[in-house]
């Protein structure tokens, strides 16, 4: 249940007053539903209204604060706006109103009176106006005036003066509540109670006070960063007591696998290996994350580990996103595999009749010890004699469901998920924080590095020119079209366009791969491709992950300034397979802005994914680098990942020792703790404290 004490906060906006239900809509757009949703709604900017020069010294385009003497009314008509004259005994300052009524103007500023007037100023012929003043006020209201005003992220149709009140409505509403941060931490920081970070966070007094590394918005950092890692923890915490099997191979078919591989593993495939094989052995259920760069040879790692739950008697699934990739791991797995004598079994959604009941039977029995496989493998019909290991390749491309569905059909799966998306330190503590990780960050013997150079749009003759002397001597070209913006149908009219534009320009054969080609005819276009029937493949970013063809030994990639760093690393990895140097080129559209130079310029420099992703981080903020939509990332509103990387670790630490001397959260910082997930909307994470 949630505290009572936040009750107030949990209400909906319309409890604020002056909040009827349209106005709500509006607050609903930009900050959220709840009174609790304008708490984390901060400031982006301020205004200060404390200059407040005589008239004869207003500057034009200044916000200023005068005490001044309304002298006349002209009235406008037609087009013409309403004008006061008014001023103190230096000057005259003139206000602006467009359509205004007279009766209104005598109300507010009648002639003769002192009125106090504050906003922007403007020099008109030489002369001070100010058009719709923000406040005039008698000189006896002047309190009502705040020298400092926030200003809020706002929607069309909403003042700011309506957002102003429902803040600061909300902030008296906040209770007084336990604190959650350690004692000596917050005294180190320098970071004030939480109930003061809120009432501080949404009062700046200069610019530096709206950074987020201001005392009071880094400690509201915190809470959001220590709420996520300690529903992370709390997770892996029920994960860890949930029973699991103990698998352990004898190491006979690994050894003969390994003994045919004919290259020998990286230092880090065989701690990796090490790593899974012994989470297997452990009574509780295996949840690692296998994340390895193009090339780094995580396929091994996987074959390795799913031949120990064979040698153990039990069976293992690999399940892949898409069917390209699904008989590619096939491929490889069987000719890997086949010195040890495994069989491996495919399941696609191609597979029909006799072919696919035979499959589904073999697996049922027994018979098939390895399956490789698409969604088909999630069908009600496709059972297991025994499953003790499930890999995941590309696992965000998966909902959580869809995970789930796999490992139920064995008793206590264990899981291992792989990643070539390499994923910044911050981002693996945020997103996966509740998985184990292995990371292969070497590449295997004989890999290539690649040349990456850079090339403006302008040259794009001499590209396809060279493109074609290059295919003349033997080579085979990606050429990768550009996101032209949020629509498939004008990406794919680029596609098609760019493959016209090269078919009729080299005399050579030139291939098309799109997002709305069916399965049969991509999987035909790639088999083409892989197998000599076409030179050049003129594709989207379909062919981003996994797609492996050795020969291919050039990836022209057109307006690179579109794409992300990560994206970007991505792509190239689709070269530099095989035996032969290899070029990515990334052609450009002058001129670059700061972003795309700096992204084009690290590209250039190195081709270690980590270092690719953490800068792909700072430069684009963690949704970007995952794709939110599929990671299940939670978005935080108050912490930057990249900014506030250092108390991600802190909040790491903080979380584990926490749940280490009071797993139920039982003692009167737990207490104040769960007032913390509850605010930050990780309540689902309580239910786990005594869950089994």
């Amino acid at each position: 249940m949630r505290p009572a004490l936040l009750d107030r906060l949990f209400a909906p906006v319309t409890a604020l007053p002056g909040i009827g239900p349209q106005l709500a809509r509006l607050i609903e757009r930009v900050a959220g539903p709840l009174v609790l949703d304008l708490l984390w709604h901060l400031p982006v900017g301020l205004i200060d209204r404390r200059a407040a020069p005589p008239v004869a010294a207003l500057q034009h385009d200044s916000v200023v604060t005068v005490r001044v003497r309304v002298e006349a009314h002209y009235p406008g008509f037609g087009r013409r706006p309403f004008r006061v004259l008014c001023g103190d005994e230096t000057g005259n300052l003139t206000l602006i109103y467009f359509n205004a009524r007279g009766e209104q103007i005598a109300r507010l500023l009648p002639i003769g009176a002192e009125r106090i007037v504050s906003g922007r100023v403007e020099l008109y012929h030489g002369a001070p106006q100010m058009a719709h003043p923000d406040y005039v006020l008698a000189p006896d209201a002047a309190d009502r005036l705040k020298p400092i005003e926030p200003v809020y992220p706002m929607t069309a149709g909403l003042g700011s003066r309506v957002i102003q009140k429902a803040a600061a409505e909300a902030i008296a509403r906040a209770p007084e509540v336990p604190e959650w941060i350690e004692p000596s931490l917050r005294a180190r920081r320098g970071w004030p109670g939480w109930a003061e970070a809120v009432a501080r966070a949404h009062a700046p007094s200069s610019e530096t006070e709206l950074s987020p590394l201001d005392p009071a918005r880094e400690r509201l950092a915190y809470d959001e960063i220590l709420a996520s890692q300690l529903a992370v923890a709390l997770v892996r915490a029920r994960r860890q007591r949930r029973p699991g099997r103990v698998t352990v191979g004898t190491g006979a078919l690994a050894a003969a696998a390994e003994a045919g591989f004919g290259f020998p593993l990286t230092g880090a495939q065989r701690l990796a290996i090490a790593e899974v094989t012994a989470d297997m052995g452990k009574p509780h259920r295996m949840m690692r994350l296998l994340q390895g760069d193009v090339g780094s040879g995580k396929t091994v790692v996987a074959l390795l580990a799913m031949l120990s739950a064979v040698e153990s008697g039990a069976q293992a699934a690999l399940l892949a996103p898409t069917e390209i990739l699904a008989r590619q791991h096939h491929a490889t797995l069987q000719r890997l595999a086949a010195p040890a004598g495994v069989e491996i079994g495919f399941l696609s959604g191609r597979e029909k009749g006799r072919a696919r009941a035979s499959m589904v039977a073999s697996l049922a029995s027994g018979l098939t010890p390895i399956v490789v496989g698409t969604h088909a493998l999630l069908q009600p019909d496709v059972a297991f004699r025994d499953l003790a290991l499930v890999v995941i390749d590309e696992q965000h491309r998966f909902g959580v469901e869809q995970r789930l569905a796999l490992t139920e059909k064995g008793r206590s799966t264990d899981t291992l998920v792989m990643s070539a998306t390499p994923i910044p330190r911050t981002l693996m503590m945020t997103a996966y924080g509740d998985l184990d990780v292995s990371r292969l960050t070497e590449k295997p013997p004989g890999r290539r590095p690649v040349d990456t150079r850079t090339v403006p749009l302008e040259r794009l003759d001499e590209v396809v020119a060279g493109i074609g002397r290059a295919v003349a001597a033997g080579a085979k070209v990606y050429w990768i079209c550009p996101i032209v913006e949020e629509s498939e149908t004008t990406d794919i009219a680029a596609v098609e366009a760019r493959h016209r534009a090269l078919r009729q320009s080299l005399p050579v054969r030139v291939g098309l791969v799109h997002g709305r080609l069916k399965p049969a005819e991509k999987d035909s276009a790639m088999a083409d491709f892989a197998e000599g029937d076409i030179d050049v493949l003129v594709a989207t970013t379909v062919i981003e992950v996994g797609v492996d063809v050795p020969e291919a030994t050039i990836i022209v990639i057109e307006r690179a300034e579109r794409f992300g760093l990560s994206q970007l690393h991505q792509l190239r990895g689709r070269v530099g397979r095989g035996e032969r140097a290899s070029t990515c080129l990334l052609v450009y559209q002058s001129p670059l802005g700061e972003v795309a130079k700096r992204r084009l310029a690290i590209l250039r420099e190195t081709e270690d994914g980590f270092r690719i992703a953490e800068e792909d981080l700072k430069l684009r903020g963690p949704g970007e680098v995952l794709g939110t939509r599929q990671s299940g990332l939670p978005a935080l509103r108050l912490a930057d990942l990249a900014l506030h990387e250092p108390l991600i670790a802190v909040a790491h630490d903080d979380a584990r020792l926490i749940l280490e001397r009071d797993p139920g959260l039982d003692s009167a910082r737990g207490a104040a703790l769960r007032i913390l997930l509850y605010l930050f909307r990780r309540d689902e994470a309580i239910q786990y404290l005594r869950a089994g």
